[in-house]
């Protein structure tokens, strides 16, 4: 044993290791294989990391490594013995209390530590663990239940009414497959590799700008290449001189060229300039923090106004419509200008009038796992990225795209991914890391830290949306006029898609003759905006439905008696050529809310503090515009299982569970294999955003399993001489028929040798996207507002949805109650905070406010009872459109409340205490 080292026991065994200076217990952990213990910020905020030491639940990014002599770790996958679960990791499998599971390891140990006497104090004994997933519900009653329970051994099952992690039909709520391994940490993420086939990764860092606008007049990278252990370092001139954008569409012509892997001109403080790859992150470290470099500051704007205002600072004076930026003189990327009817002349003649300006924040998707890939050379010389991504197949053809590589020498993968929200339908670091494997030869892996992912990835676009609302004395809409700026930051990453995305189903849902449309999106030095979770909705759904409660107040109409008046139906023609009414649940959301708002549920506000109810609607396409594609393969095998082969990713939203249902019922089988996200297993899918997991790739895949059950029957007919509508599907992968059973090697051996492949009996199925149906979310709240303070409460929360035939509930509800939280969280919370000088002044979770447990009230969920045309088995999505309604539903409680309305979001306490003085003076 040498001097430095210490001694310590990791779940019952003995481990020896020398820490370096600094190291914290997190990161040796993870280097002496106990890949259970996650990484979500290293600051001690997020409860990822958490394990026992001693018996006491501590944040192990906390805590030095050098301490340990001597000391007992216990982690996740050493809470019971073996492959069995600790109560409460069973409990988090009954309940469904995870969803992307990045959080789920560390929670369980947390939550290991509760006793009876915990429980009325819950929310605050897990204020260390965040969870960007859940809402908090299902882990609130995965607690209490293995608290309360009924007694029983470790790793035996509490109840048989449980979850269940076998694969069954559609409707159940079937927990998912890996749900074991995720509650343990057992389950692996993007990191969770100790090397790659091809060796030790080396580490990538980058050295970023301290300007929001600069030109770079010289790199001196001596100091940092002599630095022992550098392998590389990578500037300006190492890069392709190839234009691409960031974010990812099935066209790629969806977004601006305007993005140099390293450029010479930065536009926003925290851009990448050098790359530093090493063999140890101590290494690349030190490298990075000698790298000079001599910059020529340029004027900045930071406000979009200004922005596209005659003397602006230009951001991408070069780009041109060729390159999709409109008026790049403006700094405007794309704007739109539309009028239906006499707008000026409806409004004049209407009975009532209402308008208003509401400013939507900068928001984080605060996804626990950051960005991150690995990438390495196989044995046959393809470059292969193991990331952290919503879409491998884009990721993997703009990649081929920068290095001139054929798509087929490049292989895109995904692990299990440690949630999404939209913000990983981007390439932050896949295109380094490509860069870097080719350069080296070596494997090579690049990890956002917490702060890089505040300052370097995207954020929600902040938005100005002015509305105006003109009515008849009965209310019904004579007049909309909405007038939209858009600040998508230093480069346009999704900025066109969700600029005319937001003035879509927001604009769509109601009935009005006269509408007139304006919108601009521009650059400013700020930290880029990209795709989040409503893609733009949600920011115009707040203007929109506030000024329908403003016309409701106005009128004397109920607010949801509004909506009924005015929403559009299957008797109305969709505002878009591709949109067909599948089934409509609207009238039914409106009146499930409605129902349990006026139940009420027996809350009640405390002394002094003021009470009001808000509502609000929103309408969503239940995929993405101008096609949305998956190809999928399910193939029966010898020996009776089948092989289910899928491009989309699983990132929280369920889908690897569905698709074994939807699987299960076609088939009647449980034996069944999934391979997913990754650009070897299928032809193509376009990814995992838009809600697309059950419409697109659940749809496709339904189609290859209802092909394959055809041709087994066919087969199992044609060897006994039978018709194929008298055989049967075993549960064993046979064929019945009235002569004799078939078993599933005769099957294959019979079959069509064009239906056959090295795995056995197959078909294709494929989803195109060419039509779309349209889904509804109805979000209902009562709050307490406390005037001297400003807090404000949530006593009911309520939302009703139309997912068409739902096909796992208790999932369903899931992401129901997840969009709901996040929409709290950006109504009343969250707001990413840039200085004067574009600095992002809170990169932390200690600074930026995602919600705690104690933040989040459990939300009654109602699904209307409605049967989709196009979806599968009648399904609808349901994963973006939670979060739309949940905003604008709260600012119209707490305008009911104090009698004034706020238009700056977030609601938070400072702004409306300021809101409640105004009738205290």
């Amino acid at each position: 044993m040498s001097a430095d080292a210490v001694r310590f026991e990791v779940d019952g065994v003995a481990v020896e290791a020398a820490p370096r200076a600094g190291q914290c217990l997190r990161t040796m952990l993870r280097e002496t294989g106990r890949l259970e213990v996650k990484k979500g910020c290293d600051a001690g905020d997020c409860g990822a990391c958490s394990v026992l030491l001693d018996g006491e639940p501590v944040h192990s990014c906390l805590i030095p490594a050098a301490r340990l002599d001597g000391r007992s770790v216990t982690t996740a996958a050493g809470l019971a013995p073996g492959d069995d679960l600790h109560p409460v990791q069973e409990a988090l499998v009954e309940h469904f209390g995870f969803q992307c599971g990045f959080c789920s390891p560390g929670l369980s140990v947390t939550a290991s530590t509760l006793c009876a006497d915990d429980l009325d104090d819950l929310d605050r004994r897990l204020k260390g663990n965040l969870c960007r997933c859940t809402g908090y519900r299902p882990i609130r009653e995965a607690v209490r239940a293995s608290v309360l329970g009924p007694v029983r051994e470790t790793g035996v099952p509490a109840s048989a009414e449980g979850a269940s992690s076998a694969p069954r039909g559609v409707g159940r709520s079937v927990s998912p497959e890996a749900a074991r391994r995720v509650v343990q940490g057992r389950e692996p993420y993007t990191f969770d590799i100790a090397d790659t086939p091809a060796g030790p990764p080396l580490v990538l860092r980058v050295v970023g700008s301290p300007h929001a606008h600069a030109r770079i007049l010289a790199i001196d990278t001596d100091a940092a290449r002599a630095v022992p252990g550098v392998v590389a370092v990578l500037t300006p001139a190492d890069v392709p001189r190839i234009r691409y954008s960031t974010g990812r569409h099935e066209h790629r012509e969806d977004d601006p060229d305007d993005t140099l892997m390293l450029d010479e001109v930065v536009r926003h403080v925290g851009q990448r300039v050098v790359a530093v790859v090493a063999e140890t992150a101590e290494a690349a470290d030190a490298a990075r923090r000698l790298v000079r470099v001599e910059y020529e500051v340029l004027p900045a704007v930071f406000d979009p106004d200004e922005a596209r205002s005659a003397g602006a600072p230009l951001l991408h004076p070069d780009r041109t419509p060729a390159d999709r930026v409109d008026d790049a003189g403006r700094n405007v990327i794309a704007g739109l200008h539309r009028e239906t009817g006499d707008t000026a002349a409806a409004l004049a003649a209407s009975a009532a009038v209402v308008s208003g300006t509401w400013s939507t924040q900068r928001v984080s998707h605060a996804q626990l796992e950051t960005h991150g890939s690995v990438g390495w050379l196989d044995d046959a010389g393809r470059l292969v990225i193991r990331s952290s991504t919503q879409v491998p197949f884009l990721a993997r053809d703009e990649i081929a795209r920068l290095f001139d590589l054929p798509a087929d020498r490049v292989r895109v993968f995904t692990a299990r991914v440690g949630g999404g929200f939209g913000g990983k339908q981007e390439i932050f670091t896949e295109d380094l890391v490509a860069l870097a494997v080719l350069r080296t030869g070596r494997p090579v892996a690049y990890e956002f830290s917490r702060t890089e992912q505040f300052q370097r990835a995207s954020l929600r676009h902040p938005m100005r949306v002015s509305v105006t609302l003109g009515a008849d004395a009965d209310g019904r809409l004579t007049a909309m006029t909405v007038d939209l700026l858009s600040d998508t930051g230093a480069y346009g990453n999704h900025s066109r898609g969700v600029m005319f995305h937001s003035l879509a189903e927001s604009v769509a849902l109601y009935r009005c003759d006269a509408v007139r449309l304006d919108a601009e999106v521009v650059y400013t030095n700020n930290v880029p905006s990209g795709a989040f979770r409503g893609y733009g909705l949600g920011q115009v759904i707040l203007g929109v439905e506030s000024a329908m409660d403003m016309l409701a107040e106005k009128l004397g109409i109920d607010p949801f008696e509004l909506r009924r008046r005015n929403a559009v139906g299957p008797a109305d023609a969709t505002h878009e050529h591709d949109l067909v009414w599948g089934s409509y649940g609207f009238d039914q959301c409106l009146d499930l809310a409605e129902a349990a708002l006026r139940r009420g549920n027996g809350s009640t506000a405390p002394d002094g503090w003021l009470v009001g109810e808000g509502m609000a609607a929103a309408m969503i396409a239940t995929m993405a515009p101008f096609g949305h594609i998956a190809h999928t393969t399910a193939t029966l095998r010898p020996d009776g299982s089948y092989l289910l082969r899928t491009g989309t990713v699983e990132f929280g939203n369920g889908t690897s569970t569905v698709h074994r249902q939807i699987a299960s019922s076609v088939l009647g089988s449980e034996h069944l294999e999934v391979r997913s996200a990754d650009t070897d297993a299928v032809r193509h899918d376009t990814g995992a955003f838009a809600s697309a997991g059950i419409t697109v790739a659940g749809k496709a895949l339904h189609a290859a399993c209802f092909t394959l059950a055809d041709r087994m029957r066919r087969a199992a007919a044609a060897l006994t001489e039978t018709s194929p509508a008298d055989a049967v599907l075993q549960p064993d992968g046979s064929v019945r028929t009235p002569v004799r059973l078939v078993g599933p090697a005769e099957l294959i051996a019979a079959a069509d040798p064009a239906h056959r492949d090295e795995h056995g009996l197959t078909a294709d199925g494929s989803e195109l996207g060419e039509q779309r149906s349209l889904a509804f979310n109805v979000h209902a709240v009562r709050v307490a507002v406390d005037p001297e303070t400003g807090s404000v409460r949530i006593l009911q929360s309520i939302q009703s949805a139309d997912a068409g035939v739902v096909l796992n509930p208790a999932q369903c509800r899931g992401q129901v109650e997840g969009g709901v939280a996040q929409g709290i969280g950006s109504a009343l919370y969250e707001e990413v905070m840039i200085d004067d000088g574009g600095r992002v002044m809170n990169p932390v979770f200690r600074t930026y406010r995602v919600p705690q447990s104690a933040d989040i009230p459990d939300t009654e969920v109602f699904f209307a009872e409605t049967d989709d045309a196009l979806g599968p088995f009648g399904a609808k999505s349901m994963s973006e459109s939670p979060y739309n309604p949940v905003a604008p539903a709260i600012g119209n409680a707490i305008a009911r409340a104090l009698g004034r309305r706020a238009y700056e979001q977030p609601f938070s306490r400072d702004r409306i205490w300021r809101l409640a003085q105004r009738d205290a003076r």
